[in-house]
């Protein structure tokens, strides 16, 4: 039966016509949202349905939005309008938020994120694959003036140890050889139940099993009250010595306005930690830009920072206003200076990258493989999780030694040694 001739409504329970039936479900957007789809696949294949990678294969098709940012959300409602005539359930981020928009171009189930996490806990299986997500907790307590997601996902809602540590174990068990460990903010794991993140990293590097661990985005306002902590608890040689610290902006009056509770020394100081505990540690951090009242002042502020803290990747997104947020109300700035300060940012980072792999060219490094890019080719992690792409094929959890032969700013070119 088409969406449109059908009643829209929530579930709460399985819907019966979610069972034995084939399924395709497509994810957009973060890693977050990629573990609910992971975790809805195990329940829909316990429920007799088969998977498709196809649309055009499916008898149903569940979309998982992301509404991060404007331009995402047009892409939902297109992608949405698009399959309109479809047997059609939407879950993740924009229901939560958007359903009124979702409405207007088609009339799907919804399916909500907490239901697929409640259907889970009855199945608890996982995927076998190279790769693994184990999500830390639903939602966040941050206070960003500009985010969305803070709404759409609720409070921090951290889940169980003992419950991480199944899915991890689960994951290793069939062959995973990279476990991410995701959340909103996953630096503030257990604040709400009298945990922390460090606690969670001790307790899961002793599980058996050929895999590393990759943790999450961290936010500085939570990191920096558990510090020394959460420092050595990446100790490990489980856990890859990478770091993903969103900074935001290099201005402590923008920091100011979009609610991040911490200021740019206060980032500093903990990036300064990490490498002074790892110096060969990966940082990763986002900027945004074209903030409303961001200054060319407080631009060149975010571009020096970026210069001074080195950062092997940087994630550049232009401001978006969202609806529901604070900051929907203040006046934009115009989209061609976005356009302009966004370039700028890309190519100054880029010419960080330069500088920062040079050193690496030539050298040796030791290696996991966690993924098959296509036949003859594999992407390997170093301990601290640089990307090298080796031409050869090589199984999942394969670890060897390479040398470093090409920069290609985002990955190396590798060529094995053992």
């Amino acid at each position: 039966m088409a969406a449109g001739n059908r009643k829209s409504r929530e579930y709460e329970t399985i819907p019966p016509g979610l069972c034995n039936r084939r399924v395709c479900i497509e994810t957009y957007g973060c890693r977050y949202n990629f573990g609910d789809t992971a975790k809805l696949t195990e329940v829909l294949k316990r429920h007799g349905c088969t998977i498709s990678d196809s649309a055009d294969d499916a008898d149903i098709v569940i979309v998982n939005t992301c509404t991060v940012v404007g331009p995402t959300e047009r892409r939902m409602l297109r992608r949405l309008s698009a399959l309109r005539d479809r047997e059609l359930y939407v879950t993740g981020c924009m229901p939560q938020v958007q359903k009124e928009a979702i409405l207007s171009v088609c009339n799907p189930g919804f399916i909500s994120p907490d239901a697929i996490q409640e259907w889970y806990r009855g199945v608890g299986t996982v995927a076998a694959g190279s790769v693994g997500i184990v999500q830390l907790a639903q939602g966040c307590n941050g206070t960003c003036t500009y985010c969305i997601t803070r709404k759409a996902r609720g409070p921090l809602r951290s889940f169980l140890p003992d419950e991480i540590r199944r899915q991890v174990a689960a994951y290793a068990a069939c062959g995973a050889a990279e476990i991410q460990l995701t959340a909103q903010d996953v630096s503030s794991y257990g604040k709400d139940i009298g945990l922390s993140l460090a606690g969670l990293l001790n307790g899961i590097g002793d599980l058996p099993g050929n895999y590393r661990i990759r943790v999450g985005m961290m936010n500085p306002a939570t990191v920096r009250h558990d510090l020394d902590a959460i420092v050595e608890s990446f100790s490990s040689e489980r856990i890859f010595r990478f770091v993903h610290l969103p900074v935001q902006s290099g201005s402590d009056t923008i920091l100011e306005r979009m609610g991040r509770q911490y200021t740019v020394r206060d980032f500093c100081t903990i990036i300064a930690a990490f490498r002074k505990r790892y110096p060969e540690i990966t940082v990763m951090t986002d900027m945004i830009t074209g903030l409303p009242g961001e200054t060319e002042e407080d631009f060149s502020a975010s571009l020096d920072l970026i210069r001074r803290i080195l950062p092997n990747k940087v994630n550049v997104t232009r401001y978006s206003k969202r609806p529901f947020t604070p900051l929907s109300q203040e006046k934009d700035i115009l989209d061609s200076v976005k356009k302009d300060r966004s370039r700028i940012m890309l190519s100054c980072s880029e010419q960080v990258y330069a500088e920062v792999n040079r050193p690496w060219l030539g050298r040796e490094v030791s290696f996991i493989v966690t993924e098959t890019i296509r036949k003859g080719s594999v992407m390997a992690r170093s301990p601290s999780y640089q990307g090298i792409v080796i031409n050869e094929d090589l199984p999942a959890g394969y670890e060897g030694r390479v040398v470093l032969k090409k920069d290609r700013k985002y990955f190396f070119l590798g060529e094995r040694v053992t």
